[in-house]
């Protein structure tokens, strides 16, 4: 398992194949890998979105999602699973969250990537502020009814 938050752009192509290749080392066990890419898009709630900047609570947050990913790995018993984040300033394009899991089956990975990214979206300790043309506004985890903060 590996679970990195990190502030430079990477590329989430290459670390796949890395750490595919140097931690699983072809595991012949693996019969199925799923994986989300989660990138930056330039609107949300029908504004134009310039920036992001994303934060987050260090040490609490890499505890949260390594129990998250734990959790999976006993839940749908898939054989590993991998979780890079970014944080710091975003544009759109810039991908911004990379989850793969592996497994024996394909329900099993699909599942458990599906259940990660669920709660990265919903409950992971990282607060979103973006940046239109009118202003910022802190963006409410998925899920929460509050309405956002706007410091137009």
């Amino acid at each position: 398992m590996k679970i990195e938050i990190i502030k430079e752009q990477f590329d989430p192509w290459e670390m796949l194949v890395d750490y595919k290749k140097n931690q699983l080392q072809n595991d012949a066990k693996i019969g199925a890998s799923s994986i989300f890419l989660g990138t930056m898009r330039d609107f949300n709630d029908d504004k134009d979105i310039k920036s992001m900047e994303l934060e987050h609570y260090p040490g609490m947050t890499e505890k949260y999602l390594t129990k998250l990913v734990d959790d999976s790995i006993q839940k749908f018993k898939i054989i590993d699973g991998l979780v890079i984040h970014r944080v710091g300033l975003l544009k759109p394009t810039d991908p911004i969250v990379l989850v793969a899991t592996w497994s024996e089956h394909r329900d099993n990975a699909f599942n458990a990537t599906r259940e990660i990214m669920e709660s990265l979206k919903s409950e992971a300790p990282f607060w979103k502020k973006e940046s239109t043309n009118t202003g910022f506004k802190w963006v409410k985890p998925k899920g929460q009814s509050e309405d956002v903060v706007d410091e137009s």
